[in-house]
């Protein structure tokens, strides 16, 4: 009478429970597969990291150099220890390769200097342009990283980036270039090292990023007044910008021709780092003086208001300056 009116019997409780425990079985065994893939992508396991080695010994002896530039500036976010195998392989067995520091860092140089030719005249095509850059990308990777960084200064490897700072073409493979090149220099300010700053301070830097600040794309504005931003927060920066009245002209006419542009363009991003730079001079009792007379007026009064209106931080910045410059603030001289 049970199973007429529908219930199991023993038997097909039996198996219907094996059934159900079959299918757990396979979606647990395929949820586990997922997670595992998933790790796979997230951490590079073994096979991962000689695939990254392979690529490198391709930098030095290889025929895939291009590809090995390529897929190792795509990795470079995902192996946290790319820096110290690019940099101090020296002598050392990497899985199955003998690499040596000058093969690996002499190689990135080369692919630099390779295109020095086609920068004057300017004549730098997209392909050039993302293969050096691709090399950039992986200095940069050799830059940011703290147990690398003072290497790749006593190199001054930085100054090899130089010439493509000092491009005005505005073509996509140049403004690409510049970019990329400001990066690597960005990465080495980010950290507030006093010894970046003092190399940097020793070399053309300022000029170069105050030249891109004036003519450069937006982006590649934003990330040289970053390294000035970053250079006038060091006390040495800030010393040594006011130091001669030369300097201080330079930076701050550059400064003010931001101002006139930002009036069209009304980039925020660009307008946080103006209104930082000028509030940064005006720790100095002599650049403090000379702003009281040529900081730019959009600054003293509501132009960039409506800008401004949701960037409570940087509202507060511009309204730090403007008290510092007042005259309630007695010069320290």
């Amino acid at each position: 009478m049970l199973h007429n009116q529908g219930y199991y019997t023993p038997d097909t409780w039996t198996r219907n429970t094996a059934q159900q425990q079959q299918q757990q079985a396979v979606h647990a065994a395929h949820a586990q597969q997922q997670q595992q893939q998933q790790q796979q992508q997230q951490q590079p396991g073994a096979a991962d990291d000689k695939k990254i080695y392979a690529w490198i010994g391709e930098l030095v002896a290889g025929g895939q150099k291009e590809t090995a530039l390529l897929e190792l500036s795509k990795k470079r976010e995902h192996f946290a220890d790319l820096a110290l195998v690019l940099w101090n392989s020296f002598g050392r067995l990497c899985g199955w390769l003998l690499l040596t520091v000058a093969g690996v860092m002499t190689s990135l140089l080369q692919e630099i200097l390779s295109v020095y030719p086609l920068l004057s005249p300017p004549n730098l095509g997209a392909h050039s342009s993302n293969r050096v850059c691709n090399a950039l990308a992986l200095l940069q990777c050799v830059a940011s990283h703290p147990e690398t960084r003072s290497a790749f200064l006593n190199a001054h490897i930085p100054l090899f980036l130089y010439p493509f700072l000092n491009t005005t073409s505005k073509t996509r493979p140049f403004e690409y270039l510049r970019l990329t090149s400001l990066g690597v220099i960005g990465a080495l300010v980010k950290n507030d090292s006093a010894e970046v700053i003092s190399f940097l301070l020793s070399t053309e830097i300022i000029p170069l990023c105050l030249r891109i600040m004036e003519t450069g794309s937006e982006l590649s504005k934003t990330v040289a007044i970053f390294i000035v931003q970053k250079i006038l927060l060091d006390d040495m920066g800030l010393e040594y910008i006011c130091a001669t009245y030369e300097r201080f002209y330079a930076v701050g006419t550059v400064l003010s021709t931001m101002v006139q542009q930002l009036i069209q363009n009304q980039a925020v991003r660009l307008l946080k780092h103006v209104v930082r730079c000028y509030l940064r001079l005006s720790d100095n009792p002599r650049a403090r003086e000379a702003l009281r007379q040529c900081l730019p007026e959009p600054l003293r009064d509501a132009t960039f208001s409506q800008v401004l209106k949701d960037d409570i931080g940087t509202k507060r910045c511009l309204a730090q300056l403007l008290l510092n410059l007042s005259d309630q603030v007695v010069n320290e001289n």
